[in-house]
């Protein structure tokens, strides 16, 4: 426990964020031996018959460093209006966002939003007469009272351009995923002889390029082509993904993005590398939305396209997503609760945001343990 805490830290979950929220309370009473006592706020936003709702805070908050986890994409979370069940939308969940940074009433000394994936992200340039959702939300969110915006795997980093005077730290899961990769496949091997990484396209490129630098292997990415002409499910749809990298004849994949949302890019993707010899194909995906479910992975899994797919917790993952064979979750929460609980020190988050170091740790552990078990093998 350090010696100066500069203000007294509250964490609040909102709804579909309990259990996550109640595990990085866990790690912060655990480092900073507090016992019993809780780091976590009393909050809640009831609904009248109509659909309305408000915030409610249970307890002051004046002077607090209060942090708020919000999974806008939590689709298990209901409220009834006019009788009828009704599952929260992301607009929902965001619209109680703001009812709780309202019933603070600006009291708290700061807000910091977590937010792993934000909400209307995608949403975050123009291409023609359309709305910057993301980038008003952002403003909307500054405007209340918020100081920092902590997000994950941004859609599009730039999207901060909109608030260039506040907070806002985009957070990759790159070293968690790469220690779930080793605990769930030991025997995968990290050398440019065995392992490559691709990305599925431009805008995932950034990622790719980063794992592959760090893991030094080599990257691969494909590029959409799409028929522009046409708008199916609010997009225009992919008519080919057209391939440029070395040859994989043989290679275990890492296939590197920031979302599965239904997971056809992700699966054709996965196709058109076992038609080119790819021996072994992983997934990472900090958000593993599988907006049509899993049958589709049930499918390439069983057709031995898919290996495994590696998602965290930081947004809602259906129990039958995650008793499926294929899937890993890669648990974010101690994570979650480091970032909190530097930043409540005034800290620098360089050191979290950047492991470069663990990764190379963790990489060099793997290997060596590897090259101890052929040697065991082959003296036997």
């Amino acid at each position: 426990m350090r010696e100066a805490e500069f203000a007294k830290l509250s964490v609040i979950g909102m709804r579909g964020c309990e259990d996550f929220a109640s595990q990085v309370d866990y790690y912060l009473k655990d480092w900073r031996n507090s016992g019993d006592s809780t780091f976590l706020v009393s909050a809640e936003c009831p609904r009248f018959g109509t659909g309305e709702g408000k915030g409610l805070l249970h307890e002051s908050l004046r002077g607090h460093d209060l942090y708020i986890i919000s999974d806008v994409f939590n689709y298990s979370v209901t409220y009834k209006m006019y009788g009828r069940e009704v599952p929260m939308s992301p607009d929902d969940h965001y619209a109680d966002l703001k009812r709780i940074i309202a019933a603070n009433a600006g009291k708290a000394r700061r807000i910091t939003v977590i937010m792993p994936m934000l909400y209307e992200g995608r949403q975050h340039k123009r291409s023609s007469r359309e709305s910057l959702d993301c980038a008003l939300m952002l403003q909307e969110l500054v405007n209340i009272g918020v100081t920092n915006i902590i997000t994950f795997d941004a859609h599009d980093p730039r999207v901060q351009n909109a608030i260039p005077l506040s907070g806002f730290d985009n957070v990759r899961p790159s070293y968690q995923m790469i220690k779930a990769l080793l605990r769930a496949v030991p025997d995968v091997q990290i050398s440019k002889d065995s392992l490559m990484m691709i990305s599925p396209d431009e805008g995932a490129m950034g990622r790719s390029v980063y794992f592959s630098s760090v893991l030094g292997i080599d990257t691969g990415m494909f590029y959409k082509r799409r028929n522009y002409s046409i708008v199916v499910n609010g997009r225009n749809p992919i008519e080919a993904h057209e391939y440029l990298g070395k040859d994989l004849t043989g290679m275990d994949v890492i296939v590197v993005d920031d979302m599965i949302s239904s997971g056809e890019s992700m699966l054709d993707v996965g196709l058109q590398l076992k038609e080119r010899g790819a021996k072994r194909i992983f997934a990472f995906s900090t958000f593993g939305l599988f907006t049509s479910g899993p049958e589709k992975f049930d499918k390439a899994y069983k057709e031995g396209i898919i290996d495994k797919v590696f998602t965290t917790n930081l947004t809602y993952t259906s129990p039958e997503i995650l008793n499926r064979d294929w899937h890993v979750s890669v648990n974010m929460c101690k994570y979650v609760a480091y970032i909190i609980d530097t930043l409540n020190h005034d800290d620098s988050l360089s050191d979290l945001l950047n492991p470069v170091k663990k990764i190379h740790a963790i990489v060099d552990k793997h290997k060596q343990e590897h090259d101890t078990q052929v040697k065991m093998e082959f003296d036997n």
